[in-house]
């Protein structure tokens, strides 16, 4: 039993170095200016990669090629980047006024553009947790991309096996595909991933992009095409980081233009000295929570809350979700939409103009005149990118006649997470942010508790959670280590702790806001890391997250009528 405990520390220990490797290697690179990843310079970030197998990635360590891991790497980079030599990251630099067309990869807001048939740049406004993620996505792709390569150059000319060039004659022909084509193609394509015809064909639809059904093949194929190409004729791809971008990172330059813009729209709207709540969650929860009940009123009649706001979820359900914005817009809510790249859109509810008595969660139905709570709701930061919007959130506002500090009553964040006990649609509270590679560690009063959202139907656990460098990066051996120890670790995700470092240091220190400020979080599991089948890789959460994201919403909610 000590042995296995002793091999369990061992190969955590080794996964711990392996992250802090990495990260030490990508700042360096990163002020390097360049790197070639499947050269001398990228293999320190290949050999720690390989060395941590991290959960998402899968198989990536065997000779086959991960099917899950590419799928959910590819909808975060932008379409077509498999086919470029050369991958140039950028600050904003002005490219959203060329002719150059932004590509938005599906599960991530960033601008890439395709700048020729060699180079994609990408956009990074969002800090160095948008730089992390980048890098090691691309790290994986591009092993991905030499074991197809292996499998298929037979010989140091470089003439490559028949799979191969079938798999090359069904790309390059302009025509779609017919079944008995598609098919062929699918059963070379699954000799050149070391994969089942039944593996490759269960997954070919879910690559397939609007214009570009083949898609899964031609990734397959660029992929292994430009692994080739460095193997055969050197000629390596190359990862650059713009001059602009190594200058400008760290200067909070989007985050101080994004939280300006929310403060000039209160002092407009006469709101900056009023009583303010801040919440972190997505762009419909609170609106939904706070407007469906007048917007939808004959439907909600009919049906549970929770029927609703799973209808509203629908993307089909289009005109019921205008109808509650509308009404919203009516009654005291104003959209911000992001114009600072920081990808981060902002709703301002003020509840002067909101009938209280309508929603019965809330037990206050008035309030002095001028002291009516406003509410403000920003979309999710990324990483490292929380701690600069909330920094300079909390700043006091400056024009030419004063300085304001506002009101800041209380921040409530709400996100999803990685559970480490328990399933998807879980809820986490979490009494401390444990910042993962560091001694850094944030414990805090939350107002929201176990006892709270208890009784639903929905698993709670409270204890520490950690903010880790980036979720893809996780393995088991790391995380069961966290889970089994003394630091009573319940979930990990990505800004908890760079909030708290904010509003701590707003509060606390430089006295920004009031030192009373109270602090909510909650999260909802997207996934259990520890679970085989429920990492990220397998797939979103569907309508589960939509019953943990109301009770969360309605409870923080209900807490800020309370105050």
């Amino acid at each position: 039993m000590s042995l296995i405990k002793q091999q369990d520390r061992t190969r955590s220990q080794e996964s711990s170095a392996a992250i802090e490797r990495m990260y030490i290697t990508m700042r360096h690179l990163f002020n390097r200016g360049f790197y070639k990843p499947m050269g001398v310079s990228g293999e320190t970030l290949r050999e720690a990669l390989l060395i941590l197998r991290p959960e998402i990635y899968g198989t990536i360590a065997e000779e086959k090629v991960e099917l899950n891991g590419l799928l959910y790497v590819i909808d975060r980079l932008p379409e077509g980047i498999e086919e470029c030599r050369y991958i140039n990251l950028t600050s904003d630099e002005g490219y959203k006024n060329s002719h150059f067309k932004p590509i938005v990869p599906p599960k991530r807001r960033r601008n890439c553009y395709r700048i020729d048939d060699e180079q994609m740049n990408i956009e990074i406004t969002r800090g160095r947790s948008e730089i992390y993620d980048i890098l090691t996505h691309l790290t994986f792709l591009f092993v991905e991309s030499h074991k197809i390569m292996k499998r298929v150059v037979i010989n140091e000319e470089g003439h490559t096996t028949r799979d191969w060039q079938k798999l090359e004659k069904a790309v390059l022909t302009e025509e779609p595909l017919s079944q008995a084509e598609r098919e062929i193609a699918l059963t070379h394509t699954a000799n050149i991933l070391g994969r089942t015809f039944h593996e490759v064909t269960s997954i070919y639809s879910k690559f397939s992009a609007p214009n570009n059904e083949k898609r899964f093949l031609k990734l397959v194929y660029w992929l292994g095409k430009r692994a080739i190409e460095e193997i055969v004729e050197s000629d390596k791809r190359l990862v650059t980081f713009s001059p602009v971008l190594r200058e400008r990172l760290g200067h909070h330059i989007h985050g101080e233009v994004w939280a300006d813009s929310i403060k000039k729209e209160l002092d407009a709207k006469d709101l900056l000295r009023r009583p303010i709540h801040i919440i972190s969650a997505n762009m419909h929860s609170v609106m939904n929570t706070l407007f469906a009940p007048v917007a939808l009123e004959k439907e909600m009649a009919k049906k549970s809350n929770l029927e609703i706001y799973e209808t509203l979820s629908n993307a089909s359900s289009g005109k019921l979700r205008a109808r509650v914005e509308k009404t919203a817009q009516q009654h005291g809510m104003l959209f911000i939409p992001d114009q600072s790249g920081t990808n981060i859109d902002v709703q301002i509810f003020d509840t002067a103009k909101l009938d209280l008595k309508q929603n019965n969660f809330c037990s206050k139905t008035s309030y002095p005149e001028g002291k009516e709570p406003v509410i403000i709701v920003m979309d999710y930061a990324f990483g490292e990118q929380a701690y600069e919007t909330m920094e300079e959130l909390l700043k006091p506002y400056e024009d030419k006649r004063e300085t304001v500090h506002l009101d800041v009553k209380s921040v409530s964040i709400m996100g999803k997470a990685g559970i480490l006990e328990g399933g998807k649609g879980d809820i986490m509270i979490p009494t401390a942010h444990l910042f993962e590679g560091t001694a850094d560690n944030y414990p805090f009063e939350n107002q929201l508790k176990k006892e709270d959202l208890d009784g639903h139907g929905i698993s709670v656990y409270d204890g520490a959670m950690i903010t880790v460098l980036g979720t893809s990066l996780q393995n088991r051996d790391i995380l069961r280590f966290f889970y089994e120890s003394t630091w009573n670790v319940i979930g990990l995700e990505m800004e908890g702790a760079h909030y708290q470092k904010a509003i701590q240091a707003a509060a606390k220190l430089r006295g920004s806001i009031s030192d009373s400020v109270k602090v909510r979080y909650a999260y909802y599991a997207s996934d259990n890391p520890l679970e085989t089948g429920s990492t990220l890789a397998s797939g979103g959460l569907g309508t589960t997250g939509v019953k943990p994201t109301y009770l969360i919403t309605e409870q923080i909610l209900e807490q800020i009528f309370k105050d």
